[in-house]
């Protein structure tokens, strides 16, 4: 369930499990999301762990980000614990509609086998087209009734008016889609409005 963390000056809401240590967290970003999940996860319990992380492989920069993170993170939590895994970015920018079909289709290939050995919890992204692959292998896991994951997804802060192509599609299978703008809570109803929370 959703809580507001009373702690915080900020209206963030977390996702919340009072009786046991999830066994396994995947946080799914890459680029310029990257910035975004990490403050999101700074409100997070060490409940969540451990934290695995999942980006792009033409990523350059987000190991760093994370490392620096984790890094930071161990200082007030001494057993604090991460993995990291890169798949094939499913959708490059500007890159057209058919052949990121076959990308995608692609990154789902390392997807697939990466997600069923964490077995997640859950899923938290923001957007880049790496959450989509990801969060399809975990709905296949659930419907073979492997292991469910619960999915959360947060549209990005840029995103004012329309959703991004990936918040498009996992609108219809998150099980909570967050929106940081009113007008996305109007014109998509599911969603849930908490403000801005990055």
């Amino acid at each position: 369930m959703f809580l507001q963390d009373s702690t915080l000056n900020t209206n963030v809401i977390l996702l919340y499990n009072t009786s046991h240590t999830l066994t396994a967290v995947y946080f799914v970003f890459t680029g310029g999301h990257t910035t975004e999940i990490l403050r999101l996860l700074s409100c997070l319990s060490e409940s969540y762990s451990p934290r695995h992380y999942v980006f792009a492989d033409s990523d350059t920069m987000s190991e760093a980000k994370i490392r620096s993170f984790e890094q930071k993170r161990a200082e007030t939590f001494s057993t604090s614990q991460f993995t990291l895994d890169r798949i094939p970015r499913s959708r490059e920018v500007r890159q057209s509609w058919t052949s990121s079909v076959v990308t995608t289709l692609y990154s789902m290939l390392y997807s697939l086998p990466l997600t069923y050995r964490r077995k997640p919890d859950l899923i938290l992204c923001n957007g880049p087209g790496t959450c989509v692959p990801v969060c399809i292998s975990a709905l296949l896991l659930g419907l073979l009734g492997i292991k469910r994951a619960i999915i959360v997804y947060v549209e990005s802060i840029c995103r004012v008016e329309t959703l991004s192509l990936s918040g498009k599609i996992l609108y219809y299978f998150s099980d909570y889609f967050i929106v940081q703008w009113p007008d996305l809570k109007e014109k998509y109803p599911k969603s849930i409005y908490l403000g801005r929370i990055v």
